[in-house]
């Protein structure tokens, strides 16, 4: 079980306010400031510092923060787990990126409630930086990401490497036959919103090529997988995104594969979970039963 006092420190880390971690937790400032500074005395170090009234984590107080974030997570996992035993379930609590979550998952979930019909799974889908945030306070076990993280922060395994591509409507006329990727730009481009890790792997590959979104003829910027989609089957431009995303309109020819002689992209989907977890082993073995090679 968690000490008391280091739920008193995560509270004034999420408001950075001794004030309103009192009242977060129901209790008073000076026990907040007793708790602070018990803690203070027992890792020997200063956990807050302030630079006029605004107050931030010293070095220490972050690297404490990081480790407590995990220690609370697994404190809820292994009490949720004990709950478990006696109803003979297991549970799945995880995010995942759009297109994870839409166009790999369910595949992968039925083949895991073959093996645990009694499970328990609640799938949060949202944008990596979204879901990072999510697995730092404990509200879910573990995330699957396409986007960048660091790796210092989380333990990781590759659950796929998939190929990233460029499409269109299957009669798509350009303004110039593409080979290369600078033939492109004479197009319309339809690209996800910022902070998709979608979005994220063409940005970083454009950039390599010295290009940017700007360099586009125009450009259209939607939230939705399927409106992106929707709009590149009607011929209102060309798009970037996972082969996985567009499998089912590839196969049925809605859509076709740009071929481009300098574009073979392929990007890393990624099982991430908090550092340090004491639950790793459980994780690990999760993922390879997600991916069906746990034999």
């Amino acid at each position: 079980m968690l000490d008391f006092r280091m739920d008193t420190f995560l509270a004034v880390c999420r408001c950075m306010n001794l004030t309103k971690a009192a009242v977060q937790l129901n209790i008073t400032q000076p026990a907040v400031t007793q708790h602070i500074h018990y803690l203070e005395d027992y890792y020997g170090s200063k956990l807050f510092a302030y630079e006029g009234k605004k107050m931030y984590l010293t070095h220490v107080g972050t690297l404490l923060y990081e480790a407590a974030v995990t220690m609370k997570h697994d404190d809820i996992y292994l009490k949720e787990s004990i709950k478990d035993i006696d109803k003979w379930k297991k549970r799945l609590i995880f995010g995942a990126t759009l297109t994870i979550g839409e166009f790999v998952m369910a595949e992968h979930i039925k083949e895991y409630l073959d093996l645990y019909p009694n499970v328990e799974i609640r799938m949060m889908v949202g944008n990596t930086s979204e879901l990072l945030d999510k697995l730092t306070i404990g509200e879910i076990d573990f995330a699957m990401v396409e986007g960048n993280f660091p790796k210092s922060k989380f333990d990781y395994m590759v659950y796929s490497q998939e190929q990233y591509i460029p499409v269109c409507k299957q009669d798509y006329s350009f303004k110039r036959e593409p080979e290369q990727l600078i033939d492109l730009l004479e197009e319309r481009i339809i690209i996800r919103e910022d902070g998709s890790g979608t979005r994220e792997i063409l940005e970083k590959n454009l950039a390599a090529r010295n290009i940017d979104f700007e360099d586009f003829s125009h450009v259209i910027e939607l939230g939705g997988m399927n409106a992106i989609k929707s709009l590149v089957q009607s011929g209102y431009g060309i798009t970037f995104l996972y082969e996985a995303a567009v499998k089912k309109e590839l196969a049925d020819g809605s859509l076709k594969k740009i071929k481009l002689k300098d574009f073979q992209v392929a990007h890393d989907f990624n099982f991430v979970w908090n550092k340090g977890s004491v639950f790793s082993e459980n994780y690990q073995e999760v993922c390879k039963l997600l991916k069906g090679d746990s034999k």
